[in-house]
């Protein structure tokens, strides 16, 4: 998904990243898990992932004017992506030095 933005940078973001950092309740409640599993080191190394396809969307539809709400592939569809919260999470260099901090 591509978005030029108002002040003219353009960010993309690919579907799997997108549906990564799903904002819903369930998925951040999810990653938090994660991050207890991972403990003080930051690393998950002793948790084996499972394979899953990677993520694509089958529809995606406009809410108000303010966020994008995506239904992916594996039938995820509860996280609304408002504008800013996908300007602040654009995988841009530039956008990470200015939106998020380092490990972020």
């Amino acid at each position: 998904m591509d978005i030029v933005w108002f002040d003219g940078h353009s960010s993309h973001y690919d579907f799997a990243y997108l549906r990564e950092h799903c904002p819903c309740a369930t998925c951040n409640e999810e990653r938090h898990q994660k991050e207890k599993l991972a403990g003080p080191t930051g690393s998950a190394a002793a948790v084996l992932p499972m394979f899953k396809p990677k993520a694509s969307a089958r529809a995606a539809k406009a809410i108000g004017n303010y966020a994008i709400q995506i239904t992916f592939t594996d039938g995820h569809s509860t996280g609304i992506y408002s504008f800013d919260y996908l300007r602040t999470m654009c995988p841009c260099d530039a956008c990470g030095r200015i939106f998020r901090t380092s490990g972020g």
